[in-house]
C-alpha cells in the first residue's frame, strides 16, 4: 500500500497555520494600526518558560491567599485596630502588587479578586471605630478614605487603589473614588481644606478625608485604642505592651504645616488625570511641586522636612529646617527595649514620586535636578572609609529625642554611598551623569552586557519565593483574634522584588513600593483577542536592551497550536510614541503610541523598537478605545 503524500499530522499544521493566516487581518488594532507578523521558528528559552510559570503559579497563589486570609464580603480576617503599627493602611497592604500583576498577564480571576477586597475594605474601615483617637470615633474610613493619617501611611495604603485603573478604566465607582480622593487635596470638599492656595502648601502632616489636623499629634492619634499584646499577637516592631508602642510614637508630635511626604498627594492628582484628563488635576500638580522646588532652592538646595503655616521654612519645628516628625534629624527611641537603641526615621526621601510626577507631565528637566543637587551635596558631604564612599543619611542632633535641637547640628549616620531614588532618576533621565550615581544594580549591569544571566536569575528566585510565601500560609497558625492586620503581608504571594523583576524585564519599567505611585514603564502589553492587559496566554516577553529612545525586545509565543496576537504600547499611558520597529532587518515605520504583532504557534522574535518618550498625553485608555 502506498504512503499518502502529506501526512494527516502535516495536513493539521497547514490547517493550523492557514488558519491564522486567515484570521490575524481580522483582528486589527485599529484601521490605521500596524501590525507585523512573527512566524519564525523559536525554542522557547527558560526565561520565557520561567515568565509564564511565575505568572500562572502566582495568580493560583493569589487566589488561596484571598480564600485563607478574607471572607466572602472581602473583609480582612483579623483584629482591626487603629494605628500607625497595624491599621488601615496594613490592611490592604495584604494585596499590594495585584493590579499590575494583572496588568501583565496575570489571570481574569486576580482582577475580581482585587475589586472585591478593596471594596470589603472600605466597607470594614468605614464601620470600624476607635474610642481614644477623636478623628476616629466614627467610623476609621471617612468618605471611603482615611480620615486623618500621615502620608507615609496613607501612600501605603493606598498603592493598590491608585494602580486599579490599569484593570478597567471604565469603572464608574472607582472613577467616583479617584476624582473625590484627589479633591480632598485641591479644596473641592468643604469638609477637607487640606491646601492652602495662597501659600500652596498643605496645612498638616496628618490630613485626609476630615481635614488637617491643626494642632500636635499625641502617641495616642499614631497608636489608637489599648490592646492587648503579650502572648495574644506576634508585633511586627517587637513590642510586648500597649506602653511600648506608646513609648515608641512619643516624640512624633511635630506635625502641623507641611512635610516633604505631603508630596505623595500627586500620585493622586496624576492618577485623576490620566484617568480623566482633565488639566485641573495636572495644573494642581505642577503647583505644588513647583512650590517645594522653590522652598528647595530656597534652602539652599536640600529639600526642608518642614514648612509653617505661613510658608516659612522651619515654621512648625522651631524653625528648624531639618526638624519635624519623619525629618532629616528624626531619630528616635526604640520600641523595644524601650529606649535601648537610636533608630533612624527619615522619611524626607519619599518625596521623590511628586518630581517624578511632574516630570512625567513636563519632560521639564528642572524637576530632576531638584533631587540631582540635593545628592551633589550629600555627596560632598561624604567620608571616604576603607576606600568606600559613605554619605550622611541624617542632619541635625543625632541625639534629638533624648536632648532636643542644638547649635551645632551635623550630617550624621553615614552609610555606603546612598541609593535611594537614584534607579528611579536615572531611569527617568537616561543621562550618564545619573547613571554614574548608581554604584550598583544587576538589572542596569544585564542591560549594560554585564550580567547575562540576570533574567533567569531573577525569574527563578520569583517563582521560588512564590512557593515560599504558600508554605508560609499553610503553616500559619494565627487565628482571626491574634492575627494583627499586616501579619498576612509577608504570605502575599508577590512580593517587592517580584514584581521589581517582571517589571523590569517584561515591561522595561521601575516598581516603587509602598509610596501609591502610578506605573512607570517603556512598555505595556494587550491581548487583542480577548480585549484585556496584559500578555495574551502562551506569550512571554523580555526587555535585552534599553536606553533613552531605543529598546530591543525578545517575544516568543510557547504554545504549540494558538497564534496570539500582542499589543504593544508605549509606556503605561500610551505616553511614549513609538516611532519605528526594526525586525530581521527590516524597519516598519509606526507613529502611533502602540502596535500589535501576530506570533504564529513556537514562533518568535526580536524588535528593535524605537521611541520618543512623554510625547503623548498619557492615558489609562486601552488601545483600541482611543
Amino acid at each position: 500500500m502506498r504512503r499518502p503524500l502529506l501526512s494527516r499530522r502535516f495536513l493539521v499544521w497547514v490547517g493550523a497555520f492557514v488558519a491564522w493566516g486567515a484570521i490575524a487581518p481580522l483582528q486589527p488594532l485599529r484601521a490605521q494600526q500596524v501590525t507585523l507578523h512573527a512566524d519564525t521558528p523559536m525554542v522557547a528559552p527558560e526565561w520565557a518558560l520561567l515568565e509564564r510559570e511565575l505568572l500562572r503559579a502566582g495568580s493560583i497563589a493569589m487566589e488561596r491567599f484571598a480564600e485563607r486570609y478574607f471572607d466572602e464580603r472581602g473583609y480582612l480576617l483579623a483584629d482591626l485596630r487603629w494605628g500607625m503599627n497595624d491599621g488601615p493602611d496594613d490592611a490592604i497592604e495584604n494585596i499590594n502588587r495585584w493590579p499590575e500583576m494583572y496588568a501583565l498577564g496575570g489571570s481574569a480571576r486576580i482582577m475580581e479578586l482585587t475589586r472585591r477586597i478593596y471594596d470589603g475594605h472600605v466597607r470594614q474601615y468605614s464601620e470600624a471605630r476607635t474610642e481614644f483617637v477623636p478623628f476616629a470615633t466614627d467610623g476609621m474610613y471617612f468618605k471611603e478614605f482615611p480620615t486623618r493619617a500621615d502620608w507615609m501611611h496613607n501612600a501605603e495604603g493606598l498603592q493598590v487603589f491608585n494602580n486599579m485603573s490599569l484593570m478597567d478604566p471604565h469603572d464608574p465607582v472607582y472613577e467616583q473614588r479617584v476624582r473625590r480622593f484627589a479633591g480632598f487635596y485641591m479644596n473641592e470638599d468643604p469638609g477637607a481644606r487640606n491646601y492652602d492656595p495662597d501659600h500652596k502648601l498643605i496645612r498638616s502632616m496628618w490630613n485626609g478625608s476630615r481635614g488637617p489636623l491643626m494642632r500636635f499629634t499625641t502617641a495616642v492619634d499614631w497608636v489608637g485604642d489599648p490592646s492587648e499584646i503579650r502572648n495574644r499577637y506576634g508585633a511586627g516592631h517587637g513590642e510586648e505592651s500597649y506602653e511600648e508602642m506608646l513609648f515608641h510614637y512619643k516624640d512624633y508630635y511635630m506635625s502641623v504645616g507641611d512635610h516633604p511626604l505631603n508630596l505623595l498627594t500627586t500620585n493622586l492628582a496624576i492618577n485623576a488625570y490620566v484617568l480623566t484628563g482633565e488639566d485641573k488635576y495636572r495644573d494642581w500638580l505642577l503647583e505644588y511641586v513647583d512650590a517645594w522646588a522653590e522652598r528647595t532652592a530656597a534652602n539652599g538646595g536640600v529639600i526642608p522636612s518642614n514648612v509653617g503655616l505661613d510658608g516659612t521654612i522651619g515654621g512648625g519645628a522651631g524653625g528648624k529646617w531639618y526638624g519635624g516628625a519623619y525629618g532629616w534629624s528624626f531619630t528616635i527611641e526604640s520600641q523595644n527595649p524601650p529606649g535601648a537603641r537610636m533608630e533612624d526615621r527619615e522619611r524626607t526621601r519619599w518625596a521623590f514620586p511628586g518630581f517624578m510626577n511632574a516630570y512625567v507631565l513636563t519632560g521639564d528637566e528642572r524637576y530632576l535636578d531638584v533631587w540631582r543637587r540635593q545628592d551633589d551635596i550629600i555627596v560632598a558631604a561624604g567620608k571616604m572609609r576603607d576606600g568606600v564612599l559613605h554619605t550622611p543619611r541624617m542632619y541635625g542632633n543625632p541625639n534629638w529625642a533624648r536632648e532636643g535641637f542644638n547649635d551645632n547640628p551635623v550630617w550624621y549616620s553615614f552609610r555606603p554611598r546612598e541609593q535611594e531614588n537614584m534607579l528611579e532618576l536615572y531611569w527617568l533621565s537616561w543621562k550618564p551623569e545619573d547613571r554614574a550615581r548608581i554604584t550598583s544594580n544587576p538589572w542596569i549591569d544585564y542591560l549594560e552586557d554585564k550580567n547575562p544571566g540576570y533574567p533567569e536569575e531573577a525569574l527563578r528566585d520569583g517563582l521560588a519565593d512564590v512557593h515560599r510565601r504558600v508554605r508560609m500560609a499553610v503553616e500559619d497558625a494565627t487565628t482571626p483574634d491574634t492575627r494583627l492586620v499586616d501579619d498576612p503581608m509577608a504570605m502575599n504571594p508577590i512580593q517587592a522584588g517580584t514584581m521589581t523583576s517582571l517589571y523590569q524585564l517584561m515591561a522595561g519599567g521601575i516598581y516603587v513600593d509602598r509610596r501609591a505611585v502610578v506605573a512607570h514603564t517603556r512598555l505595556r502589553y494587550f491581548d487583542a483577542e480577548r480585549r484585556r492587559p496584559g500578555v495574551p496566554e502562551d506569550v512571554a516577553v523580555l526587555v535585552e536592551r534599553m536606553s533613552g529612545d531605543r529598546l530591543t525586545l525578545s517575544l516568543v509565543n510557547v504554545g504549540p497550536v494558538e497564534p496570539r496576537t500582542l499589543v504593544i504600547q508605549g509606556g503605561s499611558f500610551g505616553e511614549h510614541q513609538m516611532v519605528a520597529v526594526t525586525q530581521e532587518g527590516v524597519r516598519t515605520l509606526i507613529g502611533d503610541s502602540a502596535f500589535q504583532v501576530v506570533l504564529a504557534p513556537g514562533a518568535g522574535a526580536t524588535l528593535e523598537i524605537e521611541q520618543r518618550r512623554y510625547v503623548n498625553k498619557p492615558s489609562y485608555e486601552f488601545p483600541w478605545n482611543r
